[in-house]
């Protein structure tokens, strides 16, 4: 499968180069985000805006959070943590591919996840370490 790494390079440098945009977010916030097309099996972002909802894991200041991309996947092992409907689709959490990311990468809010959901994910996300 080939990747349209220029393609994403193109749409990169338009988000860098976009000072005004400094979304707000919150912990638990479950976003579309472009991830891009990435290396090998890290999680790309998909369709034309290079997106994938997200899960903001933990905030460090307005332009960087660490977040963890979700997946449609239905693989059941410790590293997909279910967290119900999203956009529709049912989805888990990909807590191996936990990053940290600039804001700028964030946009449309899908929802917030249930605390409990949330707590469970950061234990998970403790325990790979």
């Amino acid at each position: 499968m080939d990747k349209e790494f220029d393609k994403w390079n193109g749409l990169k440098k338009e988000i860098h180069s976009n000072d005004e945009y400094l979304p707000l977010y919150h912990e638990r916030q479950i976003r579309w985000c472009r991830l891009g097309a990435n290396v090998g099996f890290e999680q790309d972002g998909t369709g034309k805006g290079f997106s994938r909802p997200v899960l903001i894991l933990k905030g460090f200041s307005r332009h960087v959070c660490l977040v963890i991309p979700l997946t449609t996947s239905a693989k059941k092992n410790m590293y997909h943590i279910p967290v119900g409907v999203v956009d529709s689709q049912r989805a888990a959490a990909v807590i191996s591919q936990v990053r940290l990311i600039d804001t700028k990468r964030l946009y449309k809010l899908i929802g917030t996840l249930d605390k409990k959901i949330f707590d469970d994910i950061r234990k998970a996300v403790k325990n790979l370490i």
